[in-house]
Parts: C-alpha cells; structure tokens; sequence
C-alpha cells in the first residue's frame, strides 16, 4: 500500500513539474518597449561566407537559359522514368543500387 501511495506521488510530482516547464515555455512573452531590438545584419555575399577569400566578381553573375534548365530537367525525369520501368521489369537488387545516366544527381 505504500508503495502505490509512493508511485502515485511520484506520478503527480512529475505531472506538476511537466506542466510548469510547458506552461513556461508555452506561454507568449512580448518584448518590453524600453528594451532595444535586435539588430539584423544583411550578408554581403552568400559565396563568400565560409571562403577565407571572396568570390571572384564574374561568379554570381552567370545566367542560364530558362529553356536550357527545363530540357534538362526533362531529359532528367525521361532517364527516371526509363530507369524505373526497367527495374519495374526486372526487379533485381543490382538495378535498385545503380546510378542513372542522367547528369543531374539525385
């Protein structure tokens, strides 16, 4: 008989502390008006952020062809397709772990 009167404070205990630690982090917390924001600070250039150097001036500015990126995306998707109905014929384990000859890498 103790011992269930011990399980069961023991499970209220844990219940009340679990509800505090929710309500507290649950609760929505406004920022006082006499407390200043915080700054937000704009990356000049995403290239060059982890490069000890920066990124040379040409870099970011090399534009592709909407059409060109759509043909491959579509040669792409046609290879998948071609790759899946030959497993889907010929299931073997073998076809399930090799690459597509698509230059696009999944």
């Amino acid at each position: 008989m103790v011992l269930l009167l011990m399980a069961a404070c023991l499970g209220l205990l844990a219940l009340v502390v679990t509800a505090l630690a929710y309500w507290a982090a649950a609760r929505s917390e406004e920022p006082a008006v006499d407390q200043p924001q915080p700054e937000v600070f704009k990356v000049a250039s995403p290239v060059g952020f982890f490069a000890d150097t920066a990124a040379p001036a040409g870099a970011m500015r090399i534009q592709v062809p909407v059409e060109a990126l759509l043909l491959q995306i579509e040669n792409h998707v046609r290879l998948e397709q071609a790759a899946a109905e030959s497993f889907l014929e010929y299931p073997t384990s073998a076809l399930l772990h090799t690459r597509t000859i698509s230059p696009i890498v999944n």
